[in-house]
């Protein structure tokens, strides 16, 4: 993709995922896929989430972390990793960012940021396909990265 092209379609996608956002994610569970809605927020070629590790989503995710996203006129591949604790000190920098992006819901009791299972997801996108008036982006996210 031309350079002018890339940085538009990363304009589209922080305007439009780099807040408080819903997309859905697939996994697999063997050979089932497996497909909820998430809150999400994205930044610099990942998608972030609060979610517990021994849920569904993580068990499906330590067996296989290929995933698959979609929202907004957007799907695309990645990898999930659970990054850990929200409250280590290696997330303190995302944790914060990630406190305020979810601001709306986050002290409501749905977040117990006392138990270590509270963990955040992050999925790092390797290839996305982004719709925005009218234009195709196609994106490799190893471009965007040495970008």
């Amino acid at each position: 993709m031309d350079k002018a092209k890339l940085t538009k379609s990363l304009e589209v996608m922080n305007e439009r995922f780099g807040h408080d956002t819903l997309i859905s994610l697939a996994t697999t569970d063997g050979n089932i896929p497996a497909v909820r809605i998430i809150n999400s927020y994205y930044e610099n070629g990942a998608f972030y989430t609060i979610t517990h590790a021994l849920s569904n989503k993580i068990k499906q995710i330590e067996v296989n972390s290929t995933v698959a996203i979609c929202g907004e006129w957007f799907t695309a591949h990645g990898v999930g990793e659970n990054i850990g604790y929200i409250c280590d000190d290696s997330n303190t920098e995302i944790a914060t960012k990630l406190r305020k992006v979810f601001s709306a819901w986050y002290y409501n009791g749905h977040t117990d940021e006392n138990n270590p299972n509270t963990i955040i997801l992050r999925i790092r996108l390797t290839d996305a396909v982004l719709f925005s008036h009218g234009t195709r982006y196609d994106i490799d996210f190893k471009e965007v990265l040495n970008y």
